[in-house]
């Protein structure tokens, strides 16, 4: 998969992510976005070399989405711990 299929799998993965955990976000739409995409990389990452997981050249492969999905969810929820003040809203 090619850098852009891993900016479009982020973007992707990060509204998922979005829906998957709603919320007011310290950075906005864009702020997620940017998550997403940080998460897709991230999470490809963890899955090869942790899980022993090559990362696949095919775009539909699950583990794929997966990974991305979970490593938006984790930054996200790392974004929010570390920058947001949700108790003040």
């Amino acid at each position: 998969m090619t850098i852009i299929g891993w900016i479009v799998l982020g973007l992707l993965a990060g509204v998922i992510a979005k829906i998957l955990l709603p919320g007011r976000d310290p950075g906005g739409p864009i702020g997620t976005t940017l998550i997403g995409i940080a998460g897709a990389f991230t999470g490809g990452w963890l899955s090869a070399r942790f899980l022993d997981r090559p990362i696949s050249n095919d775009f539909y492969d699950g583990a794929t989405w997966l990974a991305a999905i979970g490593g938006s969810l984790v930054l996200l929820i790392a974004y929010r711990i570390l920058f947001g003040h949700s108790r003040s809203r």
